[in-house]
C-alpha cells in the first residue's frame, strides 16, 4: 500500500530548529489560556541544540510547505511511569493550525508508540495540556489517577504497548476535563 499523506515523518536536526519553534509557537497560539500566560511560557516550549541530545525530536514535514508537525519525547523517570512498568515520556505534539485534523498528530503519536514499542518499554505516558484530553482520548489512552495531589501532574495519559494492555487498567476519569 502507498502512504499517499502529503507529508512525511523524519527524526529533526538542530537546522530544523528555528521551524519547529515556529510550529510550536502557532500551536500554542491556539491554547485557550490567556495571552499573558502564553507569552510568558513560550520561552520553555521552545527547543535548543541542547535538547537534540537527550530527546527524539521528530518532525512532519510537507513537500513544498516544511514542518508541520513536531513531537518530542524520551525515556520516563520510573517515578513518573505507572507502578512497575517502563515508559516513553511524550514531551508533546505540536501542529502547525492550519494542518489540525488531517492525522498529522496521530502519525506522530503512532511514532512515539513505535519507538517505545521498539525500546521495550511497557507505555507511553503523556503530561498533556488541560485542553488536549479528547485528543489522547481519542488515540486510545487512558487518564492516570492522581495519588499524590503535590507531586502528579493533573493532565496525564497512559497508553501500554508491547502487550501490555491487560497489565495497567486506570478508570478514564473525563469529567474533570
Amino acid at each position: 500500500m502507498t502512504d499517499t499523506r502529503p507529508w512525511k515523518l523524519r527524526p529533526a536536526s538542530a537546522f530544523d530548529l528555528r521551524a519547529v519553534n515556529r510550529v510550536i509557537e502557532s500551536a500554542i497560539d491556539t491554547w485557550d489560556v490567556p495571552a499573558r500566560v502564553k507569552r510568558l511560557s513560550m520561552p520553555l516550549y521552545r527547543y535548543s541544540d541542547h535538547d537534540l541530545d537527550f530527546l527524539d525530536l521528530v518532525v512532519a514535514e510537507a513537500e513544498g510547505i516544511g514542518i508541520v508537525g513536531v513531537s518530542a519525547w524520551e525515556r520516563a523517570d520510573q517515578g513518573d511511569a505507572p507502578a512497575g512498568h517502563s515508559a516513553l515520556l511524550l514531551h508533546g505534539i505540536y501542529v502547525a493550525p492550519d494542518q489540525h485534523r488531517k492525522g498529522v498528530g496521530t502519525q506522530l503519536f503512532k511514532a512515539a508508540e513505535k519507538a517505545a514499542a521498539s525500546r521495550g518499554l511497557d507505555g507511553v505516558l503523556v503530561k498533556a495540556q488541560p485542553g488536549a484530553g479528547d485528543f489522547f482520548f481519542a488515540l486510545g489512552l487512558e487518564r492516570v489517577p492522581v495519588k499524590d495531589h503535590h507531586r502528579d501532574y493533573p493532565h496525564r495519559f497512559w497508553k501500554p504497548v508491547n502487550g501490555v494492555s491487560d497489565a495497567v487498567r486506570w478508570k478514564s476519569v473525563r469529567k474533570d476535563y
